[in-house]
């Protein structure tokens, strides 16, 4: 268990195809989280559809083990973000979580609006924020130009600029140093009964609701009654562990870590995300402020074909709610189309991927 004053917390912010799954792969293969073997292209993105596409939807977290020049061995927790505005949501609970972001910026490319207005959430959220440039290697590549766009537009100063090339791997070793010397360590008191934040949740069939889960005071393990704030029931803790990328169990998650807990909730609404978890003997404790709810912009109705199917519909998308939050549904009758629901959605691309 690292103490924690050697645990860093960070995301990455960047625009859709600047570079930023192939970063992250490259620091999970120099932490040893993978051998060169497993290192399947785009290891975070797991679901088919993000592989797809060539885009990240959901927010994943990864726990890595990097020693430093130094001799100290840090724990790095890299929960990833979405690029894409439709995904806004998923951003903002990402950095909920953390203290500081790399702002991965394309060399060629420049400055993009997504990049931006993510960099700016961040710095609201008081996160400290790394300017890197990324895909140096190419012909077009203009980093003196794109430094000026990053202090110009975005406002943050270029004197500590990281350069990387995510796909050969030049810079990234240099890029982890300045990381553990420039994003400051998790507050937080291990003597204190729990409070941790729910990032993401969502439904396994076996398992029943999983949830990702931020401690910011205490500690929590095997064994341990919980209680969800805004739901009010006990439940016992059957696994805890953290992704490295892949699932592995631990015997507890202390104040500064980010890891998933598993305690058997059936109900679907059983872990909202945003919410706090506190141990059933201390439920005295306050609610973490959770985060914005999101208004959507694109609504479309939605039937499906055989009017007994209305049920099953209703199931699947309440099941969709818990893991993406940000659609919002309503039931509606159609003298057409019978019974079905009108969904919002953040945007089209949020509406496609639905």
């Amino acid at each position: 268990m690292p103490a924690i004053e050697h645990i860093r917390n960070f995301s990455i912010i960047a625009h859709i195809d600047h570079g930023k799954s192939t970063l992250a792969d490259r620091l999970i293969q120099l932490c040893g989280g993978l051998s060169d073997r497993e290192m399947a292209a785009q290891v975070l993105d797991s679901m088919d559809l993000e592989r797809e596409r060539g885009i990240t939807i959901k927010a994943h977290s990864v726990t890595l083990h990097y020693t430093a020049q130094s001799g100290r061995t840090f724990q790095l927790n890299f929960i990833d973000t979405p690029g894409h505005v439709d995904f806004s949501y998923e951003v903002s609970r990402s950095l909920a979580a953390c203290e500081g972001a790399l702002l991965v910026v394309d060399a060629a490319q420049g400055v993009e609006a997504q990049s931006v207005a993510n960099c700016y959430t961040a710095i609201e959220q008081g996160l400290e924020v790394l300017p890197v440039l990324n895909k140096i290697d190419l012909p077009q590549a203009d980093p003196a130009r794109v430094a000026h766009e990053i202090e110009e537009i975005i406002g943050l100063p270029t004197d500590h600029l990281i350069s990387v090339s995510a796909k050969t791997g030049q810079g990234v070793p240099d890029l982890l140093e300045q990381l553990i010397e420039r994003i400051p360590p998790p507050q937080g008191d291990r003597t204190r009964p729990l409070q941790a934040l729910i990032i993401d949740s969502w439904f396994d069939n076996y398992l029943g609701i999983v949830s990702l889960v931020r401690v910011v005071h205490g500690s929590i393990r095997r064994g341990d009654r919980i209680v969800v704030k805004s739901v009010g029931r006990a439940h016992e803790i059957d696994d805890v562990g953290c992704f490295t990328p892949k699932p592995t169990a631990k015997d507890s998650l202390e104040a500064g870590e980010v890891g998933y807990i598993v305690a058997g909730i059936k109900d679907i609404r059983g872990a909202p995300v945003g919410d706090t978890v506190v141990l059933a003997a201390h439920q005295e404790v306050d609610q973490l402020p959770g985060f914005a709810r999101v208004k959507p912009q694109v609504f479309a109705g939605m039937f499906p074909v055989n009017t007994e199917d209305f049920e099953n519909f209703r199931t699947a998308l309440e099941k969709l709610t818990l893991n993406d939050a940000s659609l919002f549904y309503e039931p509606e009758t159609s003298d057409a189309l019978g019974f079905g629901f009108r969904c919002g959605f953040l945007g089209m691309l949020h509406m496609e991927i639905v």
